[in-house]
């Protein structure tokens, strides 16, 4: 009886650890599927930006650093690699800024504004931004969920021994953290 109830002890010690063991990847791979959300989105803007650059060269020609800075900052995306996520993050966050600066240039440019291939890639690039910001929340999300589960016990024992490490978030850069000045005169 005794040999029955020690087998029935290690056969749940082992399933136990299996279920962390499978938590633990699940929650990895929810993070990097989440990242990898970022990527399909990150892909989308940079096939729209040519398109964009190129209806706008039309109408501001001097304009035409925005435009150098705009392409630079895609060319620089696509070629990182594919695991480089900080990297990428920060070319994305300049390529965002540079991008406000190419919608600026509606309001300079009424021709620009009316135009509507201008105005279908605005939206277009729009919505994208919009969903680049909403898989950044999704990845930090999958991020803490799989971050709680290496620092948790006894989850924590099975990530150590498996070398399982923390995943970092993604951050705003500290520019876009300051509040706008508004002044109505």
């Amino acid at each position: 009886m005794i040999w029955i109830i020690i087998i029935v002890v290690i056969v749940l010690l082992i399933l136990g650890y299996v279920a962390l063991y499978n938590g633990l990847q699940t929650a990895k791979v929810y993070t990097e599927e989440s990242w990898s959300q970022i990527d399909v989105q990150l892909k989308r803007r940079n096939d729209l930006i040519p398109n964009l650059v190129e209806t706008t060269k039309g109408y501001a020609k001097h304009e035409k650093e925005t435009f150098a800075k705009v392409v630079e900052l895609r060319n620089q995306m696509v070629q990182l690699p594919a695991d480089a996520h900080e990297e990428k993050m920060e070319v994305s966050n300049q390529l965002s800024g540079t991008l406000k600066s190419i919608f600026a240039l509606a309001e300079s440019y009424p021709d620009l504004k009316a135009n509507q291939e201008f105005t279908k890639l605005m939206e277009e690039l729009t919505n994208t931004e919009n969903k680049i910001a909403y898989s950044r929340q999704l990845f930090n999300s999958s991020a803490a969920s799989y971050n709680q589960k290496l620092m948790t016990f006894p989850s924590n024992m099975v990530a150590k021994a498996h070398g399982l490490e923390k995943v970092n978030y993604l951050e705003v850069p500290a520019e876009e953290k300051i509040a706008p000045k508004v002044s109505f005169e």
